[in-house]
């Protein structure tokens, strides 16, 4: 009898490792067990791979997509509350639109932004309006384009339904919370043959657009590292989100939910899904203080616990062999950061805390030759940032097309020092021009993908995740990013 109760006990004991060891490793995580992914998956040598569900017949690649021209582009907007009216004042700078619609679940909301119509001389837009305006919106014949700046949980819903009325979708970020949900955005846009954008502002500002000219131009060699991250202490405007939807997010949600600044310009300097694609992920996260703290402070009626961790961390390796280090924290007070580095075997570029480069003396020389721009490379010194009149010299030189076509104008009209513009003018000069957009779906779908695919790595002890492969094959169909202009 002793050595049988010796023997149950050694296998009771086995099995409580071996569910130890499946499960969550971070401390007060409540959420172990009780998070099914988007996604069904298996464990491939001890890589996550996800299902990738197969091209459906009757769709088409989205790759290099061209719409016919559109002369005038007629715009709707749904969802007017934070992000929403700041666009309809910019759209009223653009040549070439017509605003037609504006959606809110608030009728009032839709109301005041008829003011910038006013102010701009433009004829007053239809309101919709309730919980289901948005598909009265995009049933309209009057609408190409529907521009969604409502809450994440709502992007997808209205995308979906206005791809399936035949209209091009500019959604803000991120513009899914689930791998199926950006599966889903993929195949309509495939079935439909419509385009649908990430507004993605941040692969506008000034200092990306440079240093991607840059990076294109072999400034910084073989890039192979890059560094990204949204660190912004949202403590101040919690309350101010409508319904506290982000915030509900936040508690009922973990791994990098707000990925798509920090990614976005990365992957574009990386060239992903035009040469390379992400290969895999890990990712871990810090246990919730802060962000309990304050969801108990302002949802104490539905809930004392915030699934979000405070930090989380994530490295991802492209195909090709290079890394991409990511960082998210909204809880924090840490100075806000985008961190954005590019890491070259000839240069650096750096945004966050510090705006600097450094070049290798021989490739800075390379790059300049004889040119009458080429900087003065005189003492230039590899161990620290370059002198400002370098840079600036080479700024100059690598200004961004888009930056000498539109960057004066962007910075007059605003929306984050003029990135919002440019955006905007760049969708709006693309489906004028019926020419491939500067972010297709597939970047919609990679980028905010990345909140779901963190995630289950994180409550899998921080496993390798393989990042799905939402071209369905067709990553290096095209050689490099490239910003379509027209003859």
């Amino acid at each position: 009898m002793r050595k049988t109760k010796t023997i149950l006990g050694m296998l009771l004991f086995a099995i409580s490792l071996m569910f130890t060891a499946c499960s969550c490793p971070q401390n007060d995580c409540q959420q172990n067990n009780l998070y099914k992914a988007s996604v069904d998956y298996k464990i491939v040598d001890g890589v996550i791979v996800l299902d990738e569900p197969q091209r459906a017949p009757g769709q088409k690649s989205m790759i290099e997509f061209r719409a016919k021209p559109l002369e005038t582009v007629r715009v709707g907007f749904v969802g007017l509350g934070m992000r929403g009216p700041g666009a309809v004042e910019r759209f009223t700078h653009i040549e070439g639109v017509q605003i037609n619609g504006l959606c809110d679940k608030y009728a009032e909301r839709a109301e005041r932004c008829q003011g910038y119509l006013d102010k701009a001389g433009m004829p007053k837009a239809k309101i919709y309006s309730g919980e289901e305006g948005y598909k009265q919106l995009c049933e309209s014949k009057d609408i190409d384009l529907v521009y969604i700046a409502t809450s994440w949980q709502m992007h997808v819903p209205v995308a979906l339904y206005a791809m399936e009325q035949g209209k091009h979708v500019a959604i803000e970020v991120p513009s899914a919370n689930t791998v199926q949900e950006c599966w889903q955005l993929v195949d309509a846009a495939e079935r439909n043959q419509v385009h649908c954008m990430i507004l993605e502002n941040c692969c506008y500002d000034h200092f990306e657009l440079t240093t991607l000219n840059m990076a294109q131009a072999g400034v910084f060699g073989e890039i192979i590292h890059a560094e990204g991250a949204y660190i912004h202490n949202l403590e101040p405007f919690w309350k101010h989100y409508a319904d506290n939807w982000r915030l509900e997010y936040n508690a009922a949600n973990n791994g990098d939910v707000y990925a798509t600044h920090g990614i976005g310009p990365n992957c574009q300097a990386m060239n992903i899904h035009r040469g390379d694609k992400l290969d895999y992920l890990v990712a871990m996260s810090t246990k919730s203080v802060n962000g309990t703290k304050i969801v108990r402070e302002m949802m104490s009626e539905k809930t004392d616990t915030c699934m979000h961790g405070d930090q989380i961390n994530t490295l991802i390796r492209t195909h090709k062999g290079y890394t991409i280090d990511m960082q998210h924290n909204v809880m924090t007070p840490r100075p806000y950061s985008r961190m954005y580095q590019l890491v070259g075997t000839e240069g650096f570029a750096n945004k966050y805390p510090t705006q600097g480069y450094t070049f290798k003396l021989d490739q800075l020389k390379a790059v300049a030759g004889n040119d009458a721009d080429a900087p003065n490379i005189e003492a230039l010194d590899h161990h620290s940032f370059a002198p400002a009149s370098v840079v600036e010299e080479m700024k100059a030189k690598y200004q961004h097309p888009i930056q000498k076509e539109i960057g004066e104008k962007a910075k007059l009209v605003g929306g984050h020092g003029g990135m919002d513009f440019i955006m905007d003018y760049r969708l709006v000069y693309c489906l004028r021009n019926g020419l491939p957009l500067d972010m297709d779906v597939y970047d919609t779908a990679e980028w905010s993908s990345m909140g779901e695919l963190t995630r289950i790595s994180i409550e899998n002890g921080s496993k390798p995740v393989k990042v799905p492969d939402f071209t369905r094959g067709d990553w290096n169909k095209v050689d490099g990013l490239k910003f379509y202009y027209a003859e």
